[in-house]
């Protein structure tokens, strides 16, 4: 389908996922000065009074990057809303997030009708995290403008479904914006992601070793030195099911080859679960995606890599196919 102005005019068809504690104003403002919509969770501006600053900055500075770049104007950004009944500040955050007129709202861990309105009377739109059809169905019919589709191997909170699988099930009935999740860290994936249906790549573990990323410096290092197969899935640190760095969870002195299962209803974003390590401080979320991040680097640098990627990805594709 034709995507609403503004986001009918990116450098790279990208969304920078929200990622917990590392997205912050600096990483977000520079995907998005890049050409790629940049997003952080609400609940990383603590306490909530600073999210009022954040956006403010956000919106002077890329106001004023549009007035000096009128040729190659910012991507607009988007912010996520934990809508889990766990989240005590998601009426004073949405309050905020009308005041700014945030373009885009990501929403996870359940669809709440009230706030795919309160978005679409202000002219946002609003994207929904999901893991499988039924999910998808239930945020399209509550008022969503579009999906995420988080597949299997996406870093964080994440499926177990084929992204085949998810985006063929998706498409026999919505045409509308759909953003694919799931273990993209290069530009031939972000063409694939196209291929299946996808209208943006969905990409979160790239950034985190970004130099604009609030991680720690180990987080980073970890990413780069990590592959696909030093990522685990447990339920363990929040109570659903994520995927986090081995290294992570070794050094927080547990066996991640032997870990418990944690009670679902002990649910719990900002600390441990049932385990005394705390994600995301202690316990690093990734994708399986981290194999094609090689070096620390800046947005700018990673946003251009992926931009030759992508377009190397196309030609090789077309002169395969013979067009």
């Amino acid at each position: 389908m034709a995507l609403p102005a503004p986001f009918d005019n990116l450098r790279l068809p990208i969304i920078g996922s929200p990622l917990f504690i590392v997205s912050v104003p600096e990483l977000v403002i520079a995907q998005c000065k890049a050409g790629i919509i940049g997003a952080f969770p609400a609940l990383n501006a603590r306490p909530s009074g600073m999210l009022d600053e954040w956006l403010h900055r956000i919106t002077e500075e890329l106001a004023a990057h549009n007035r000096d770049n009128p040729e190659r104007p910012a991507a607009p950004y988007a912010v996520n809303q934990i809508v889990h009944k766990s989240n005590n500040r998601l009426e004073e955050d949405m309050q905020v997030c009308e005041k700014w007129q945030v373009p885009m709202v990501i929403s996870s861990l359940g669809a709440r009708e009230e706030v795919f309105s309160a978005v679409r009377n202000w002219g946002g739109i609003t994207m929904h995290d999901v893991i499988n059809d039924k999910f998808s169905r239930k945020a399209i019919e509550k008022g969503a403008t579009g999906l995420i589709p988080v597949a299997a191997g996406a870093g964080g909170h994440a499926g177990t479904q084929s992204p085949f699988a998810l985006m063929q099930e998706i498409r026999s009935w919505f045409d509308g914006p759909v953003a694919l999740s799931g273990s993209i860290a290069h530009g031939r994936s972000v063409l694939a992601a196209q291929a299946m249906g996808a209208d943006f790549a969905y990409i979160g573990s790239p950034w985190i070793a970004t130099k604009e990323a609030n991680a720690d410096e180990a987080y980073k290092q970890s990413v780069v030195d990590s592959k696909a197969g030093d990522i685990v899935y447990t339920n363990l640190f929040t109570g659903v099911h994520g995927n986090y760095l081995r290294s992570s969870i070794e050094g927080a002195g547990l066996d991640p080859d032997n870990l418990p299962q944690s009670d679902p209803s002990a649910m719990n974003f900002g600390s441990g679960g049932n385990s005394k390590a705390k994600a995301w401080k202690d316990i690093w979320g990734s994708g399986q995606g981290v194999g094609m991040v090689d070096a620390v680097e800046s947005v700018a640098d990673r946003v251009a890599r992926l931009e030759r990627e992508y377009n190397t990805a196309r030609t090789e594709l077309m002169a395969r196919i013979g067009t």
